[in-house]
């Protein structure tokens, strides 16, 4: 693994940086009816883009469970000494919803974060994701406030609102015992 790659290992899912085989995944995940209502539309250059993570400012990864990509996390971190905080999103595909997958990942995720010195963790998901929202609690993330007129929605063609939620690092619940 070269300086630039990221591996996070869990009791059940591999968060990884993206190869070019896993495109063909990556597409399955964000084109499934339920990640594209809440992330939109992706063009085939930003796939390429998550794939090869090429935006400076985040981190993309791959999420496998049993060596298949069933979605990704990715996250960026703010830098500046006085408002030092990280942003995670996530998107996983929907036949894998409601396994605990994307707790898991989340809490792989804010373990590197804290180790890189993170104190606050920050998710934004469109307000009326209540399954999002439900599955980012259980994690220990806290409503903070609705952003209003927040993301544009092709789904529904208008201005939607998001939560803005955090979790501060050491608050979070304990992970639910191994099945």
């Amino acid at each position: 693994m070269s300086a630039d790659e990221l591996e996070l290992r869990g009791r059940r899912l591999t968060l990884r940086t993206g190869r070019p085989g896993d495109r063909a995944g990556l597409a399955e995940v964000l084109e499934c009816e339920g990640v594209r209502r809440w992330w939109g539309p992706v063009a085939q250059h930003d796939l390429d883009g998550l794939v090869a993570d090429t935006d400076p400012e985040t981190t993309v990864l791959v999420i496998e469970h049993d060596d298949r990509v069933i979605g990704l996390i990715q996250f960026h971190e703010e830098d500046d000494p006085m408002y030092r905080h990280a942003g995670i999103d996530l998107a996983i595909h929907d036949r894998e919803q409601g396994k605990g997958y994307g707790p898991e990942a989340i809490r792989l995720v804010i373990d590197h974060l804290a180790a890189t010195g993170h104190h606050r963790v920050v998710i934004d998901p469109n307000a009326a994701n209540s399954r999002a929202i439900a599955a980012y609690r259980r994690v220990g993330f806290s409503p903070v406030g609705v952003m209003r007129c927040y993301e544009w929605s092709d789904h529904e063609q208008r201005w939607t609102d998001g939560l803005l939620m955090e979790l501060l690092i050491g608050e979070q619940p304990p992970a639910p015992p191994a099945r």
